[in-house]
């Protein structure tokens, strides 16, 4: 197995301020190992926080092997355009360049980045959501978009299930990955163990 770290860049945040606003940001994720992986690239006012926040790790956008969009929405890609040397996989979509290379999500198959690191399909809250599974000695850190918006979001259904496009499939979504995780990265908060009774 490779080695592996996850760690939360910044930490999204959600907040309804009425029945048509909110303010919300997405969380931004660094996996580093052998692969340097960004997983979501928050809103466009984030540029100076990512590239600030990857000279603390010693690194620079050219650095970055992979860039993970959890989905499309722009509190999650907003950050893209900084990695001009990354392979992009932003929902069911891979890029390098100008050159798509074609991958069945839809049908429930996973990528593989390495042996610790793959993307699988978690559609749910979009039809096109994916999360990524990384192999960590902390044990198996599941970066999830907002198949779960935070961690409240486990005892208070509402708080995903009102920005769900597909409730059935993102309740089912939900259950493989609290059946493998042990730790979840959401979309919308600060990452927590997953507790199993």
């Amino acid at each position: 197995m490779k080695d592996y770290e996850v760690k939360i860049l910044k930490a999204g945040y959600s907040l309804r301020l009425g029945p048509t606003q909110q303010k919300a940001d997405g969380t931004i994720t660094l996996i580093k190992g052998p692969k340097k992986i960004i997983v979501d690239t928050g809103g466009p006012s984030d540029s100076k926080y990512i590239l600030d926040a990857l000279g603390h790790e010693g690194l620079r956008p050219s650095g970055i092997s992979f860039v993970i969009c959890t989905h499309g929405h722009s509190d999650h890609i907003g950050n893209n355009n900084l990695f001009t040397e990354a392979t992009f996989i932003v929902s069911h979509d891979i890029s390098k360049g100008d050159l798509y290379t074609f991958h069945d999500f839809k049908s429930g198959a996973n990528y593989i980045i390495d042996e610790s690191v793959e993307v699988v399909p978690t559609p749910g809250h979009t039809s096109q959501d994916i999360s990524v599974l990384v192999k960590t000695r902390e044990g198996l850190v599941a970066v999830v978009g907002d198949l779960f918006e935070c961690e409240r979001d486990m005892a208070e259904e509402g708080l995903w299930r009102e920005s769900s496009e597909l409730p059935a499939e993102q309740k089912r979504s939900r259950s493989r990955v609290l059946a493998t995780a042990d730790i979840i990265i959401p979309g919308h908060g600060e990452g927590f163990k997953v507790r199993r009774a």
